[in-house]
């Protein structure tokens, strides 16, 4: 009986294990698809800054200096603009949290 119980539990830590990688590239992927259509064009797709952004004077989401920036400023930025970035209110909380663990992935 002592044997079933350790696969049973097994099984259970095995299938959360796999259902939460699968959640969590999920969120990853949907967090890349915002970022590329409301950051992308100022930003660039790695972060780098495209030549307009770069124009505008966005910032390198890859440098030291946005990196060392916590999570609760970039989700100030995001949320309420700065400079010549638009604000995105319209954005629910979770998907700015989304937003500002994908930037932290650009980091060089």
């Amino acid at each position: 009986m002592k044997r079933v119980y350790v696969a049973v539990f097994t099984l259970v830590t095995a299938l959360a294990v796999v259902l939460s990688l699968s959640l969590s590239a999920h969120a990853q992927n949907a967090s890349e698809t915002l970022f590329k259509s409301k950051c992308a064009a100022c930003h660039g797709p790695d972060g780098t800054g495209s030549a307009t952004g770069k124009k505008l004077g966005a910032h390198d989401f890859t440098t030291a200096e946005v990196q060392k920036m916590t999570d609760a400023q970039l989700t100030d930025t995001i949320t309420n603009g700065k400079g010549k970035m638009p604000a995105y209110k319209s954005l629910k909380p979770e998907d700015i949290k989304g937003l500002v663990a994908y930037i932290r992935t650009l980091k060089k």
